[in-house]
């Protein structure tokens, strides 16, 4: 006999995620599908009907009937600013008004007003905001995300939002994997300095955040308004040599090079590419640069350019979707909202979506070994839909379809009845 601990049976819809199982989708559905875990990880993925008849539960084993229900992979946001301090619906009603992004920011709003909140905030409130927005994220089927700092500015600062990460992976199921992001904005001590702050950053900050092992990723807004290809060059660089991996904000306001600098660099993701250029698209193809899109800042922002998603599409590019969850330009929690308006503003259709947030997303973060796809080996990050089909999902927008989420084949949620 061989125990199992967990066994999910009778599903309408499988989507695997798998080249395994090629089937017109492209998202490797098995029809009454299930699945065996053990000790956290696949160890059986199959038809309801060849289950093998050895396998038993053992002690505190579970076995979930999801006839009519589809499951799949735990979705994966890939871009997120999870750890900040206050709100700034202010802006929002002056964009309403007329004022853009820039504008807003040159008069004092914008990520600096974060960067004050945030410096003003405690560990301890960062932490309970942080929770907060993580429990919201959980219900909507979210696993895995990364999250970046960037609203400290200082090393001090962005050493608490860093260790707010770290405490807060102790106690939530969500992963969390830590990007550090101090060249969000030149802070306003440094308006007149720029070049000291860049010291800093280079000389000061990677090296002690990648001593300390708090970060991951290291990241840049390369943008007019923020760091020059030069300069961003010089960062990603510098976190390479300290073993940070690198991603960047790229050619969202401004067509500005970003995406050929994220190919030049090795990148793992270029991120938001509202003005890609076409040598861009060819570059990060060639390279295997992920792309992450960011519709709800698109959609927030009220932009009237879009990132070109079917030409990257069409050209090979692994196209990811995340949140951009943060308080000026895209307040949401929501990963399956962000599904729709992929499909609605950028004309991907469902299955690309769904792609996009967990397979490419894992690809955006080198875990695609490990999540973002249902094979045997990979770790049991597991949803369960109240939904017809995979379509659906993106199609019926503004409610919660997860009934269950599992991490490691353990339920971590499940939607009140």
């Amino acid at each position: 006999m061989t125990e199992i601990d967990l066994i999910i049976k009778n599903s309408r819809e499988l989507l695997t995620l798998s080249s395994s199982y090629r089937e017109e989708s492209g998202l490797g559905i098995i029809r009454n599908g299930a699945i065996a875990v053990k000790e956290g990880r696949i160890f059986w993925i199959g038809n309801t009907d060849e289950i093998p008849g050895d396998y038993v539960l053992g002690l505190g084993g579970r076995e979930i009937d999801a006839t009519g229900k589809v499951v799949m992979p735990g979705l994966i946001d890939s871009h997120t600013h999870l750890i900040f301090a206050g709100s700034r619906e202010n802006e929002f009603e002056q964009r309403i008004q007329g004022f853009s992004y820039l504008e807003i920011a040159g008069k004092g709003g914008g990520i600096l007003s974060t960067v004050e909140a945030t410096r003003k905030a405690s560990s301890d409130e960062l932490f309970f905001l942080g929770k907060r927005r993580l429990d919201r994220i959980l219900s909507k089927g979210v696993t895995t995300l990364e999250a970046k700092s960037g609203y400290g500015l200082s090393l001090h600062d962005e050493i608490k939002i860093l260790k707010t990460m770290r405490a807060l992976q102790e106690v939530h199921p969500v992963r969390i994997v830590p990007t550090f992001l101090g060249a969000h904005t030149i802070p306003r001590e440094f308006k007149h300095d720029r070049a000291h702050y860049i010291d800093l950053l280079t000389q000061e900050m990677i090296p002690r955040i990648a001593q300390e092992g708090l970060a991951e990723f290291c990241d840049v807004f390369c943008e007019e308004k923020a760091f020059t290809l030069v300069e961003s060059k010089k960062i990603l660089e510098t976190g390479i040599k300290y073993g940070l991996k690198p991603k960047i904000h790229a050619d969202q306001l401004n067509p500005g090079g970003g995406a050929e600098l994220a190919a030049e660099v090795g990148a793992f993701s270029a991120d938001h590419l509202e003005y890609v250029s076409r040598e861009g698209i060819k570059k990060i193809a060639e390279k295997k640069v992920t792309a992450v899109l960011l519709p709800g800042a698109s959609f927030f922002l009220c932009m009237k350019k879009y990132p070109p998603a079917r030409d990257m599409i069409e050209q090979g590019v692994a196209v990811s979707l995340a949140t951009d969850l943060n308080p000026g330009s895209s307040m949401t929690e929501s990963l399956p909202l962000m599904m729709t308006m992929g499909c609605t503003l950028y004309q991907m259709v469902p299955k690309e979506v769904i792609q996009g947030t967990t397979i490419h997303a894992a690809r955006s973060m080198g875990r695609e070994n490990e999540i973002g796809s249902l094979e045997v080996g990979k770790q049991a990050d597991i949803l369960c839909l109240d939904i017809p089909n995979y379509r659906y999902l993106p199609y019926h927008f503004g409610v919660d379809h997860t009934e269950i989420v599992m991490k490691k084949g353990r339920i971590v949620y499940q939607r009140p009845t």
